[in-house]
């Protein structure tokens, strides 16, 4: 980032960006040594798996502006760990629902970061993404449940019509 693009940045993004330069730089020596087979300790592999999903964050649609204070969401989500717990091939999904959910649950929320350029991060901010979270990891659970459940009836369903099958040769 140049100089002037940091003293143009309004002040929670300052805040929840700070260190992501680093993060994204540390991300990729440490892909880069885990590439040779090398043991990792946890600290290492939990800051590599922040790191995916980081990086699937940040990645843009061509000719997709996003406004500063939905940005300031998602950077805080990833960069505060909210998405963690979440498979990566799931970030896009979750960042899309997370900022819908802000738009239709959080609205001053997010007009108050972007009418106070000079404001911090809100405080309500990370209980906000940490609600949908919860929500979004509930609806994953019980689709996997469900899939599940399909994927045993089908089998089952399989082996009776394979059992009918040979009673009837």
């Amino acid at each position: 980032m140049s100089r002037v693009g940091g003293a143009a940045q309004i002040k929670a993004m300052k805040g929840v960006s700070g260190t992501l330069k680093l993060d994204l730089a540390q991300f990729r020596e440490l892909e880069a040594f885990a590439t040779f087979g090398s043991e990792l300790d946890a600290i290492s592999k939990a800051q590599l798996e922040r790191g995916y999903r980081l990086v699937e964050l940040l990645k843009q649609p061509l000719n997709s502006p996003m406004p500063v204070d939905e940005q300031v969401v998602v950077v805080f989500a990833g960069t505060k760990g909210y998405l963690d717990s979440l498979p990566v091939n799931q970030v896009r999904a979750f960042e899309a629902g997370l900022l819908e959910h802000m738009r239709s649950t959080q609205g001053g929320l997010l007009a108050g970061i972007r009418s106070n350029p000079k404001a911090d991060v809100p405080a309500e901010l990370g209980d906000a993404i940490a609600a949908f979270r919860d929500q979004f990891v509930d609806k994953l659970e019980t689709a996997a449940r469900e899939a599940d459940v399909t994927a045993t009836d089908a089998g089952e369903l399989g082996e009776a019509e394979s059992a009918k099958t040979l009673a009837t040769e």
